[in-house]
């Protein structure tokens, strides 16, 4: 098979743009009104792409289109060129103007709560004219943002070692608590048997996380089911004004409730679940100065938030990997100092 001649200038960004919206979106309607284009300036497009490559990249059916092995392989190209333009963008800006510049970061429930948002804080306090956008989605659905370059890197709960496509980095170990409302009638008994709960109602993660599953598999070894009445989410707006305003029992990380004297934790131990947070970021590129600088407030806000030496560690990285490893980080630069 022939070498498709990609620099001949058939190929255009808005073929790889297109790839990637396809890829995400699983039809092509849907992809064409994301990029804001007709459907057969969007079929003509992927049609072009195609003949360049001389393979397909999708298949059509009746409910959308499904990747190829080809359009897998490509769109994972696609991703990687498109992160490398929008990081020399912001390079170059960075360069223009040192004290701004902007950092995306993506993060879900695991560091929205406390961690993210004191280490803005702490940047922003040095530099208060970097803009720092954050991104708040399931873990599945920034993997594929931070792929693309439309995040700089990911925070929250660590759910895979490092590999070649992501460095994984944990910052501290963070336990998870049953918690209701500080007046809930449950509060202050010593003795709370995990069936007493099945009847009242719960806040679960969404089915596709890996806590659901672990929270599936604690209630399968005590032999019950999952409680019948139950909200699924994993956005930490709706879980706590859920918790303040009814009865509600909900699957969170300690750290919710350190400061919130609203929200209290159930004496019913839920170990062996818990979990790493830290950070998630591409192997393949270089982070910018304002998404380093950010990093290094992120580091310094955990490290009151776990006892000392257990961070610093990549959750299942190559041993004696250290932050020289990582992408953008500067030789001696590491989580423990």
């Amino acid at each position: 098979m022939e070498i498709p001649r990609l620099l001949d200038g058939r190929l255009k960004f808005r073929h790889l743009i297109l790839v990637d919206a396809l890829s995400r979106q699983g039809t092509v309607v849907g992809a064409a009104a994301e990029l804001h284009v007709t459907q057969p300036a969007a079929t003509r497009s992927l049609h072009e792409l195609e003949d360049i490559l001389g393979v397909p990249l999708f298949e059509r059916r009746p409910r959308g289109v499904t990747a190829t092995i080809f359009g897998e392989a490509f769109t994972q190209h696609a991703r990687a060129v498109l992160a490398q333009l929008t990081q020399a963008g912001r390079h170059v800006t960075e360069l223009a103007d040192a004290d701004r510049g902007t950092v995306v970061v993506g993060t879900h429930l695991a560091g929205s709560n406390v961690l993210l948002p004191r280490a803005i804080a702490g940047i922003k306090r040095k530099r208060p004219y970097l803009t720092v956008v954050v991104r708040e989605a399931s873990p599945e659905a920034l993997l594929l943002e931070l792929e693309a370059g439309r995040v700089d890197f990911v925070v929250g709960r660590l759910t895979a070692p490092s590999d070649e496509r992501m460095v994984r980095r944990k910052l501290y170990d963070e336990s998870v608590e049953l918690v209701v409302r500080a007046g809930h009638p449950l509060v202050g008994q010593q003795h709370v048997e995990l069936a007493e709960l099945v009847d009242l109602p719960w806040i679960l993660p969404g089915a596709a996380t890996v806590l659901r599953r672990e929270i599936e598999e604690f209630f399968s070894r005590h032999g019950l089911a999952l409680p019948p009445n139950r909200v699924e989410t994993t956005s930490f707006l709706t879980v706590r004004q859920l918790l303040l305003e009814t009865d509600v029992v909900a699957v969170l990380p300690s750290l919710i409730i350190r400061d919130d004297t609203r929200l209290v934790g159930l004496r019913v131990p839920l170990d062996p679940i818990g979990h790493s947070v830290g950070l998630t970021m591409s192997a393949a590129r270089t982070l910018s100065p304002s998404a380093q600088a950010l990093i290094k407030s992120l580091e310094d806000i955990a490290g009151d938030m776990a006892p000392r030496g257990a961070r610093g560690e990549h959750d299942g990285g190559a041993p004696g990997e250290t932050s020289e490893d990582v992408p953008g980080h500067t030789a001696g630069y590491r989580a423990d100092q």
